[in-house]
């Protein structure tokens, strides 16, 4: 997120050298015929994208996606190693990881078991007889991660976040979100007649006649519409006041009275604590789906859901079927990811604690970490200056925001202590077994924290992934060893470079604890107020702004950015590029300016690497599917709209006050 307006900061002096021992951007990646002031997202990489085409594979491309694919190279090196020895200690990382992906890559083992291994699974539920066998059905699917028609997990309390509660969530549609089931528009008509096809023919693949598989498809979709039409739609998931309802653990029963939730938490290990009901009225759906609902409509429901979780785990036909709706279809990809990439993906997912440990040893050098640490406390100083400096919040707000800020606790490539994974059994027999058997670890992981003092050790991504985040509830900042790789984070880089990419980010992730969904947090986490009225009213007008701004968007006509749905992400952009060019500013303080390279000032090098760091080729379908449910805005817009109303891009790139890449004064959004 962004605060309002920091004072212009004059930019540097800078002698012209050739380029030294440290690099800046990569200037063939500029598109020479473009304009910066035009259209920036096309200048600052628009040849990369001509020469590089979107692998037919992938739905974006850029060197920052292209780094995501290298470093799946980095794991399957790694799993390779693991995998080629088999006298590893059972139950070691060593064993757990090997043993996981080679399973996964003996294709013709999988494609020989066809749908044998989760017909076990389809043949439980067939065998359901009365509401109480279905109850323990959707607990046995919830203990692996399959969570239909709700799912229950633990995280922090959001007024005791030093407290981890359990959570009661909507799930269970097999489409994005709600809308794909509900709106009118004929791209959602397409993709509801598409998904009923789809859906028979995974119930042909397992075994179903046509005509049956058909009906059983048209029984699945009026479930989930009825699902979709007690959903939250995604604006409203992002808003956490609406997600706040407190319950004691004998009012559930009132609000849900047919479910038996004492014998669910029972068998889950879970204690008889009060709960977070996030969905009240989806929960109450459910209640009425388990009294109403004959069970001849609920087993086609949860044999498609377990189909649905199991398919990429299945043999070819499962995989392709699967692909052929996600992938092409929902995506706009031509063709399915190489086997290696999709086992070494799952095995980061299931097990990524287990080869985190060898992934930082080999690429996650101390030197990196070191350099984090630096531009991470610049960033944080250079946060607290735009908040001191803030002419629309009083004091009384301003130190209730320094306090928050203080709070911030940053985490940086790896946990310190990595889990064990004590107690999951994996063979290579079964690819979907394995599946299973890491699932059921991993929920029982989650669910042992129910009832205890908040674990602030534990991460919620693995250390490979390339990738960040922010927890309000924690008031932390994330960043894994995967995305500390060029072009994001470069030990080789230029300052400029480095703060303009990974630091963009961080100053980012930073944001998200003051924008419309982090500024209801206070410095310990807590949802509760901290802002004055006045104040607070005028923060909703900055970011009034920003939603404005993104619905001018259009990725093709009459197809524009819901405001509302990309505020948060974008307030985080604006307010990262801001602050990060002023960490960048105050970093070279008693160092001089870095030099002008390839013909680039440091101040130019900065914003350019912006747009290279995000500058994605993103296919039609997924920017359509971006635009429905994504809280991030597509990459030329979030390249284009940070910066456009940034003065000092317009002073580094010296662009007149009418060039499109220059906001109008009066239309100037500025948050932080």
């Amino acid at each position: 997120m962004i605060r309002p307006s920091l004072p212009l900061v004059a930019l540097l002096a800078v002698a012209t050298v050739s380029a030294g021992e440290l690099h800046g951007i990569q200037p063939g990646d500029i598109n020479r015929n473009a304009d910066a002031c035009t259209d920036f997202f096309d200048y600052a990489n628009g040849a990369w994208r001509q020469q590089n085409p979107i692998p037919d594979y992938m739905d974006r491309w850029s060197r920052r996606w292209e780094s995501g694919e290298v470093n799946k190279e980095h794991v399957r090196d790694i799993l390779t190693e693991l995998s080629a020895k088999t006298d590893w200690p059972q139950g070691s990382a060593g064993q757990l990881a090997g043993d996981f992906y080679a399973a996964c890559m003996d294709e013709s083992r999988v494609d020989a078991l066809g749908s044998k291994p989760v017909q076990p699974w389809l043949a439980d539920v067939d065998a359901i007889q009365d509401t109480a066998g279905l109850q323990r059905e959707i607990g046995k699917l919830h203990a692996v991660g399959v969570t239909v028609p709700f799912g229950v997990y633990a995280s922090e309390d959001l007024h005791e976040p030093s407290k981890t509660i359990a959570h009661v969530y909507a799930s269970g549609l097999g489409m994005p979100d709600r809308d794909y089931y509900l709106k009118t528009e004929p791209r959602f008509v397409e993709a509801r007649a598409k998904y009923l096809v789809h859906v028979a023919k995974m119930f042909e693949l397992a075994g179903l006649a046509p005509e049956q598989a058909k009906q059983d498809a048209d029984t699945v979709f009026a479930f989930e519409k009825r699902l979709a039409e007690a959903s939250f739609d995604n604006v409203q998931l992002r808003d956490p006041q609406l997600q706040d309802h407190p319950t004691a653990f004998a009012d559930l029963a009132k609000l849900a009275p047919a479910f038996d939730w004492a014998a669910y938490f029972d068998a889950a290990n879970m204690p008889h604590d009060a709960v977070n009901v996030m969905q009240p009225k989806f929960v109450q759906q459910v209640d009425k789906e388990l009294a109403t609902t004959p069970l001849a409509q609920w087993k086609p429901y949860l044999r498609w859901q377990i189909l649905h979780a199991a398919a990429d785990s299945l043999s070819r036909p499962f995989v392709e079927e699967n692909f052929a709706f996600n992938g092409k279809f929902l995506a706009g990809t031509t063709q399915i990811k190489p086997r290696w990439k999709r086992c070494a993906e799952a095995t980061d997912n299931q097990l990524g604690e287990a080869l985190g440990q060898k992934y930082v040893e080999k690429y996650f050098p101390p030197e990196a970490k070191s350099r984090m640490q630096e531009m991470v406390k610049n960033i944080l100083l250079a946060m607290d200056d735009t908040i001191r400096e803030l002419d629309w919040m009083d004091e009384a707000t301003k130190k209730k925001a320094l306090e928050k800020r203080a709070t911030f606790f940053p985490k940086l490539g790896y946990p310190d202590k990595f889990k064990d994974y004590k107690g999951v059994v994996v063979s290579r027999d079964s690819a979907w077994d394995n599946v299973v058997a890491a699932s059921r670890w991993n929920v029982a992981d989650n669910r042992s924290q129910v009832g205890k003092p908040t674990d602030r050790s534990r991460w919620g991504m693995t250390p490979p992934t390339s990738n960040a985040y922010y927890n309000p509830l924690q008031n932390e900042i994330v960043f894994p060893a995967g995305i500390l790789q060029p072009p994001a984070f470069d030990v080789t880089a230029t300052d400029a470079v480095n703060y303009g990419a990974i630091g963009v980010v961080i100053g980012h992730e930073i944001s998200h604890g003051f924008d419309d969904q982090g500024a209801q947090f206070d410095a310990q986490g807590r949802l509760a107020n901290w802002w004055t009225p006045e104040d607070n009213k005028q923060f909703q007008a900055k970011g009034q702004c920003v939603v404005d701004q993104f619905e001018g968007y259009e990725i093709e006509p009459g197809v524009h950015h819901n405001g509302k749905l990309v505020l948060g992400e974008s307030i985080g952009d604006l307010a990262g590029a801001k602050i990060a060019y002023r960490a960048y500013l105050k970093s070279r303080e008693g160092k001089g300016p870095e030099p002008t390279l390839d013909g680039f000032t440091p101040e130019q090098q900065f914003f350019i690497a912006w747009g290279q760091f995000r500058g994605d080729e993103t296919r039609m379908e997924t920017q359509r599917t971006m635009i429905q449910g994504d809280p991030h805005p597509v990459a030329k817009y979030r390249v284009n709209g940070p910066v456009s109303n940034l003065p000092a891009f317009r002073e580094a790139f010296q662009c007149k006050a009418d060039a499109p890449m220059v906001r109008a004064e009066k239309d100037r959004c500025e948050v932080w």
